[in-house]
Parts: structure tokens; C-alpha cells; sequence
């Protein structure tokens, strides 16, 4: 039966964004093995992964969104691309990831009124505007060939977006012509062939079929033009150590002034968003200045700085060890507790849990043959499960424990034994986690239902294993009454979290009360730092 074309609507752009995800996720090793500009840290592939990852959720999110109202109504052409661009803004990684970022906010701007190739075109442009230096034989190159290509096709989306490709291939093979370190490496632009992967496959959503794949992106020795420039060398073996990205909420005056200090301090800068939501990325000696100059623009929020390998010649791959364990944390606090204790973390912010690329990218950072992962939180045990089954197809072995709460992970984590059998120490960890009760106090943002009744704006809420057993309106007082509810089934040993803006008087009280109430119960104080709950209890 012959392939109707569908017409762009948000079902396509659903569609996109997930099939782009998936071919991502096929091409990434090799998109990762061509990546040598700007710096050879063999991470562009992962990066546009976890970037269209965040993309697809958001479009999953707008869907989801729609389907709870249950009224039958579906989300316009305009609120999936806008959500996928969101989605790639807040989630992108790394110089290329960025750049995506821009090309979908482009096309988001214009789509829904003008069309493709114009949205196309947009794209390019935005993504020009948003890079600090532009060069060319980049993704760059390879966006602005897309959108000619693009806008000399005539018809229906269809052959809008198979000319886009079209283009976008030759402008991909032509880019060691353009950078001498394509030519040395014998590779095309790792970024540019990130792109293709993404367009390819919204052509494979239009049409049905999956375009022809591309030519090898490695080859042992290309045919360039001879006059290609030398100076891009410096780009590889000699640039800033730290690799800086953060989120920044900030007007356009402000981060006019931040692109011009960042500017000075640094390279491969790139600022992209707008509407008061911005993703800087910048390359630089100094991360510390880089940071201060996002506070002094706005509010700079999910930052990341990543220090850059000796790019003067290849450096050996870590030894390998058997095992290890990945905990996700949600407060600074406990992801120092945790990494003293020998666990690689992931940071969890109120709102922003993580994604399972970061989960990935977290199992592969601790470099072992065997890995015990632990969520933390029951919101993400879907998408640790996801991470857990792409790892075990990269060869490590991994055992998922569905550990709900951070004082669960924490009781997984003391007993931990790495010299054990795998299973027996998953086992003992699960066991442990099993073990624990846990309780968070959280304030209530405004007036709600609850298990234990009607909360208003500002009360203290106790929640025990996940649901609303206390409503109060002191912190301690509240606590202590979570403390008696919990410790009625017995225990032994009491574990306090205790977030960054709680005093400390507050945890001296609560050990001096159980200490005085339970006598033969112990008592440990853990400080959870920024971005934690106010107070995590668990009892053991």
C-alpha cells in the first residue's frame, strides 16, 4: 500500500523528535568517533543524543498535557515545535547540542505560518546569529546548504525536506575542504553530521522511508581542496581547560553585555534562546569568571563545567574497574557524602530531573564492568531503567535497585561492598534500601487536596514513603510528629537530611528529641546542601 504523505502537523513533530532520538542513538558512537573541532573530546554524538532527548520529552509532555483534559483536543503544529525547541534549549549539551538547540527555536519562530523551507531558513540564520565566530565546514555549513537547498524545491513538505537533505549531504562532504582539521583527521564535521542524522530523519517521517545513508564519515584519505586554511589547528591542540554551560535567566540587555565578557574570556561561544531564557556555552582557562559574569547577567541555574583532557596528544583510557555505583543526589550536600563514599553522582534540581542520556553518561564516566544504579526517586524509575538497559548494550553489566528516596540510596550505599559477588552485594543493597522508611518535609506552594486533608499555601507538609501523612505549620513541630509516626514501628538508627536553609538548631533538636524519646535509636546528621528538601528523614 503506497505511503500517504502526512501533512507537518504535531504529530509529525512527534514523530521527528522521536525517530531523531533513535537514530541518534544508533549513530552516536560514530558521530563520537569523527569529533576533532572545536576540540577533540569525542563527545559530540552523545551530546546531540541527550540534547534531542530533552527535545522529545517535551514534545511527550505537551501530549500528555493535552490527553489529561480529556476533551479530545490535541496539541497545534505550534505547540509541539516551540515544545521541542524548549525541550533542546533547557536540555543541550556541548558546542554542536547548543547549536541544535538554536536551528529548532529558528524554525519554531516560523514554522506554523510560513512553512518549511522558510522555517529552514530562519533556523540557519538564528544559529549564525546565536555562534560568538562563526566558521565555516561546521554544522553551520551544513544548516545554511539545507535551507538553500530547501527553498529551490517546489511542492509539498515532502520535497522541501528531501531537498534539505539532499543539500545538507553535500555540504557535509564538501567540510574537510574547509577545515584543515577534518582534512588531517580524514573525517567530515561531527556536528554537521549530527544534523543530517536529524533531518534524515524528518524526511523518514514525511515519506515513509529512510533516505539513503550518507557516505563513511571516516575514510582514510579525502579528496579536498587543496587551499584549505591551516590555522584551525589551534582550535585542537591548544585552548581553554574548562568546557562551561549553564542556564540563565536574564534579559536581552544583560545578555548583550554577558556575550562581550564571555567573549574576552574565552572561545567556541555560543548563546542561544531568547524571551528570558537563555543556554550559554562558552570555552575558557577560567570557570569561576565565567559563572561570576552569568550571575552578574540574571540567574544562572543547572550549570556544568567540564574539564578537557591534555588535547596535545591522545591520552590513555582510564583502567577500567569492576564495579561501581551511580547514585542520583538532589542537593550538593549529599553529592559530596556520596562521592567521598566512592559513588558517581547526578545532580537532581527541584523540577529538573534528570534525563537518561545523563544517566548513561554518568555509567560510562565510572568506567567499570559492573554498575549498581540507584534513582533515588520513584519519578524516575522508568527513566533509569532506560539508561540501565542502554548500558548493558554497551557491555557493562547493570543491576537497577528502584530505590525511592536519597536516605534509601544512602542505606544502599553503607553497605555496599565492592570486593562481594555482584549479586550477593546487589542483594545486601537492595535489602538495605528495603529497610528504610523514608519521610520528606516540603512546603506547600499553594492550597491543595491531600491524603491527610485540605493544605493550605505555606503549610509544612510530612510526607511518609510518598503520600501526605501530616499537615502543620512549623517545621520541628511537624517533624517530630513524622519522627513518633515513623519510629512506632520500631527502628534503630534515624538518618537527617537537612537542607541548606534549615538551621542548624533545627537537626540538634530533632537527635536531642529522638535521643530522648527512643532510647536505644541512633541518630546521624547528613547536611543535604542547596537544592535539597528541607529535611529528609529516614528510619532504618
Amino acid at each position: 500500500m503506497p505511503h500517504t504523505p502526512p501533512t507537518l502537523d504535531a504529530d509529525a513533530v512527534r514523530s521527528w523528535s522521536s525517530r531523531a532520538l533513535t537514530a541518534l542513538g544508533r549513530a552516536r558512537e560514530e558521530i563520537d568517533a569523527i569529533n576533532v573541532y572545536p576540540v577533540a573530546d569525542g563527545d559530540t554524538g552523545t551530546n546531540l543524543y541527550m540534547t534531542v532527548e530533552s527535545a522529545a520529552q517535551a514534545v511527550e509532555a505537551v501530549f500528555a498535557a493535552h490527553e489529561a483534559v480529556a476533551d479530545g483536543s490535541v496539541p497545534s503544529l505550534n505547540d509541539a515545535v516551540r515544545a521541542m525547541a524548549h525541550g533542546a534549549l533547557i536540555g543541550a549539551r556541548g558546542n554542536s547540542g547548543t547549536i541544535l538547540a538554536q536551528l529548532l527555536r529558528g524554525m519554531a519562530e516560523v514554522l506554523d505560518d510560513a512553512g518549511l523551507a522558510p522555517a529552514l531558513r530562519r533556523a540557519a540564520e538564528s544559529a549564525y546569529g546565536a555562534v560568538a565566530h562563526p566558521v565555516e565546514g561546521t554544522v553551520l555549513t551544513v544548516a545554511t546548504a539545507a535551507a538553500d537547498a530547501a527553498e529551490g524545491a517546489s511542492g509539498d513538505a515532502v520535497s522541501v525536506a528531501r531537498a534539505a537533505y539532499d543539500g545538507a549531504c553535500v555540504a557535509l562532504d564538501a567540510t574537510p575542504g574547509q577545515l584543515a582539521v577534518l582534512r588531517r583527521a580524514g573525517v567530515v564535521d561531527a556536528g554537521g553530521r549530527g544534523l543530517l542524522t536529524v533531518l534524515a530523519a524528518l524526511v523518514e517521517v514525511l515519506t515513509g522511508e529512510a533516505p539513503a545513508e550518507p557516505a563513511p564519515s571516516h575514510r582514510a584519505a579525502l579528496d579536498c581542496a587543496p587551499g584549505a586554511p591551516d590555522g584551525d589547528a589551534e582550535h585542537v591542540s591548544d585552548g581553554p581547560a574548562f568546557e562551561v554551560i549553564y542556564l540563565l535567566e536574564a534579559d536581552d540587555e544583560a545578555v548583550a553585555r554577558l556575550r562581550i565578557r564571555l567573549d574576552g574570556l574565552g572561545d567556541s561561544l555560543v548563546v542561544v534562546g531568547g524571551d528570558g531564557l537563555w543556554n550559554v556555552h562558552v570555552h575558557v582557562d577560567d570557570a569561576g569568571a565565567a559563572v561570576e559574569a552569568g550571575v552578574e547577567a540574571g540567574r544562572p541555574y543547572r550549570i556544568r563545567i567540564t574539564h578537557f583532557d591534555d588535547r596535545r596528544g591522545p591520552a590513555a583510557p582510564p583502567e577500567q574497574v569492576q564495579r561501581a555505583v551511580v547514585s542520583v543526589v538532589p542537593g550538593e550536600g549529599l553529592a559530596g557524602l556520596c562521592a567521598e563514599a566512592g559513588a558517581t553522582t547526578v545532580l537532581a534540581r527541584p523540577g529538573e530531573p534528570p534525563a537518561s542520556g545523563e544517566l548513561v553518561d554518568a555509567i560510562r564516566r565510572a568506567h567499570a564492568r559492573e554498575v549498581v544504579l540507584l534513582p533515588n526517586d520513584a519519578d524516575l524509575r522508568h527513566t533509569a531503567a532506560a539508561a540501565a538497559e542502554q548500558a548493558r548494550t554497551e557491555g557493562v553489566r547493570v543491576a537497577l535497585i528502584p530505590t525511592r528516596s536519597a536516605v534509601q540510596g544512602l542505606a544502599a550505599l553503607a553497605v555496599h561492598e565492592p570486593d562481594r559477588r555482584f549479586d550477593e552485594d546487589v542483594v545486601a543493597m537492595t535489602a538495605a534500601a528495603g529497610a528504610t522508611r523514608y519521610a520528606e518535609l516540603a512546603v506547600a506552594e499553594r492550597q491543595s487536596w491531600t491524603m491527610a486533608g485540605v493544605c493550605q499555601a505555606g503549610d509544612v507538609l510530612g510526607l511518609i514513603d510518598g503520600d501526605v501523612a501530616v499537615i502543620g505549620s512549623d517545621l520541628t513541630a511537624t517533624a517530630e510528629t513524622v519522627l513518633d509516626r515513623m519510629l512506632a514501628a520500631g527502628g534503630e538508627l534515624v538518618t537527617l537530611v537537612v537542607g541548606a536553609e534549615v538551621p542548624d538548631t533545627v537537626a540538634e533538636h530533632l537527635a536531642s528529641y529522638v535521643r530522648d524519646g527512643h532510647l536505644a535509636v541512633d541518630t546521624v546528621v547528613y547536611p543535604g546542601g542547596c537544592h535539597a528538601a528541607p529535611l529528609l528523614i529516614g528510619v532504618e
